[in-house]
């Protein structure tokens, strides 16, 4: 008797805690929602940011307001976001390798990266660009090397995050270019200098520098993807150009702080999918020189792992360490 009223309490509490559940994620979302982008406007984060942000408030009736909060190289944003309520109304955007590399090149953070955040879904990758500026006389990664060691000191590299100095630093070790690292706040700031000549040579998402390499500001050389993008077909990889297996990019994705219940992960995660998957978004990505990549959690987060073991090995090679 006494184990039949213990089972039936048992049956009751599960379905309590289903029934309190169900209408959390039927309510989400009732406010209106914030996309933290932790880098300047105008980079691709950023540019994200906006295009996902228009669709979820079309989609679900809520405002959504994008904050741009820029500072030690993403991690100022990423912090208030991984610190504020987990309730699925505070989002980030960010680049992956952010997240991936800060580990491994600051001494003294105040939240941990992969611990302290849920991922949603990866968004898109975007292969960098390398890109010159048309000052620079180098039509090719070849042309670039041969400039450099005549010109020893004469190359400045923008460097818009520690991915990309990192990013730089093997490239600069595999091919024996001489240039000298500048850092910028994001890679609005890199490409912004870039084109303003400040200095004359950068790794930037295609997303972002499209517009200004139609326009002839600066002048891209060759993709650090695994293959030629179709935006961009002319431009050889990086690989092509004589540095086989070199690859980076801009990985982007969208995290909530851990703790947020997995009901409303799962609701966000759908909506974004859906969205990110819509033919003409795809589209006018695709055109940018962007893959869509609209995966599920724990897709995101094996990937978040595999990231950062590669720029764990990338760090070490180059000998790069915590400052």
């Amino acid at each position: 008797m006494h184990k039949r009223i213990f089972l039936a309490a048992l049956t009751l509490a599960a379905a309590g805690v289903s029934l309190a559940q169900a209408p959390r994620a039927a309510a989400y979302p009732g406010k209106s929602i914030r996309i933290v982008v932790p880098f300047a406007a105008g980079g691709t984060s950023d540019v994200l940011a906006r295009t996902i942000g228009l669709k979820l408030s079309e989609a679900w009736g809520q405002p959504v307001i994008v904050e741009n909060r820029p500072g030690a190289d993403g991690n100022l944003g990423a912090e208030a976001v991984a610190k504020s309520s987990p309730d699925g109304y505070t989002l980030l955007i960010i680049d992956i390798s952010t997240l991936t590399v800060s580990p491994l090149v600051m001494a003294k953070m105040l939240y941990d990266p992969l611990q302290d955040l849920a991922p949603v879904t990866m968004v898109s990758f975007s292969p960098h660009a390398l890109a010159v500026h048309p000052s620079v006389p180098a039509k090719n990664l070849k042309e670039l090397v041969a400039y450099s060691k005549a010109n020893p000191g004469k190359l400045n590299f923008a460097a818009g995050n520690q991915a990309t100095k990192l990013a730089a630093e093997q490239l600069r070790m595999m091919s024996g270019i001489d240039m000298t690292s500048v850092p910028y706040k994001g890679g609005a700031a890199a490409l912004n200098a870039l084109i303003a000549g400040e200095v004359n040579v950068t790794l930037v998402g295609l997303l972002a520098s499209m517009p200004h390499m139609n326009s002839g500001r600066i002048r891209a050389i060759a993709v650090s993807g695994a293959q030629r993008m179709p935006a961009t077909r002319e431009l050889p990889t990086v690989s092509e150009s004589g540095l086989p297996g070199y690859m980076s990019g801009s990985w982007q994705g969208i995290l909530v702080p851990k703790g947020t219940p997995r009901d409303v992960v799962a609701k966000l995660n759908a909506a974004l999918v859906k969205i990110l998957n819509e033919p003409d978004f795809k589209a006018r990505l695709a055109e940018q020189g962007t893959e869509v990549i609209a995966d599920q959690p724990d897709q995101f987060g094996a990937f978040l792992l595999k990231d950062a073991a590669r720029w764990k090995k990338i760090a070490t090679e180059v000998n790069i360490k915590p400052e």
